[in-house]
């Protein structure tokens, strides 16, 4: 055999393994994956509030997906975590992440990988210091997707993108869980570079959070009537990225803005329009404690997160 044709081997051996992963948060992304890891054969744990659990245990998951199509899979469901699984994809909000990990023991947890799909920059941190320092590795997913009740999964984007990385986790584990999601049904990649690959997400996310939420305006009109401010505030993120290690093209930034409909809103400015808590501190709250600890100004996301604050969020 020659080497080009082990290495396809080895690539659909892994593509073919399957794999147990558990879903802590199984609402609209944690939902979809489970949904699509469970078609491909996987044994999917959702770990959920009773009712959930029940729901999920009775009807599985059922999702309805112009990109992946219209399907129905068994998962298994539980309220904890009690049996050994190869990675645990966490799908909570920051404002619900620490009655959540309660579901999650470290002892049961074990090496197994922890991949938090959480916005900011600070919980890879907080999670190695609970989880140990080569299990976890953080994802950010590029794609939209809604939870009508348990079990019922609404996907209504064209495009499903993850992107999967961990300084600390032995790169041959990064590769073998994105061969897995990758078949399942989102592009999957790795990345290098963690902070690179946090801050990327966190330079985009921040202004488009802060503004839109602020306002309570689409992106459309944050784009053309608070145009000065956005650009103000995309240069100010860019240059906290940059400090903490990071390079970061604003004007690549405001591009990708561009790209995207008018009546776009941010998954903030939706809680916000529910009455649901704000993750402001995951966010806003992050980018100002990274600005202070380099000694970078942030005078218009100081501002924003104040009248967020002020207006009780």
């Amino acid at each position: 055999m020659t080497h080009d044709e082990n290495v396809a081997y080895d690539e659909k051996s892994t593509r073919d393994e399957k794999l147990t992963v558990a879903v802590l948060g199984p609402g609209g992304i944690g939902g979809l994956l489970a949904g699509l890891l469970a078609r491909a054969g996987h044994r999917v744990i959702c770990l959920a509030g009773e009712e959930t659990a029940a729901a999920l245990r009775t009807s599985g998951i059922r999702v309805r997906s112009g990109l992946f199509g219209d399907f129905a899979a068994e998962v298994a469901a539980d309220t904890v975590l009690r049996t050994p699984v190869d990675a645990c994809l966490v799908a909570v909000k920051h404002t619900t992440l620490d009655a959540a990990l309660e579901r999650v023991p470290p002892e049961v947890l074990g090496d197994a990988l922890l991949v938090p799909f959480l916005n900011g920059v600070e919980h890879p941190a907080t999670l190695r210091a609970r989880y140990g320092e080569e299990t976890v590795a953080p994802a950010a997913i590029r794609t939209e997707s809604t939870r009508l009740s348990p079990g019922e999964i609404v996907h209504g984007s064209p495009l499903a993108e993850i992107d999967l990385t961990g300084d600390k986790v032995p790169r041959h584990r990064l590769d073998r869980l994105a061969a897995v999601l990758d078949s399942s049904g989102p592009t999957t990649r790795v990345l290098p570079d963690e902070t690179a690959a946090l801050w990327s997400k966190m330079t985009f996310l921040a202004p488009l959070a802060l503004l839109t939420t602020r306002y309570a305006l689409p992106l459309g009109d944050i784009r053309t009537r608070h145009r000065e401010e956005l650009t103000a505030l995309v240069e100010e993120t860019a240059t906290v990225s940059r400090a903490s290690g990071a390079p970061t093209d604003p004007a690549q930034t405001l591009a990708r803005y561009e790209a995207f409909p008018p009546g776009t809103k941010s998954s903030m400015q939706r809680d916000a329009e529910a009455g649901r808590p704000l993750e402001l501190d995951a966010i806003g709250g992050a980018l100002l404690r990274a600005a202070a600890h380099h000694g970078v100004p942030a005078p218009v996301a100081t501002r924003l997160v104040n009248d967020l604050k002020a207006a009780g969020h």
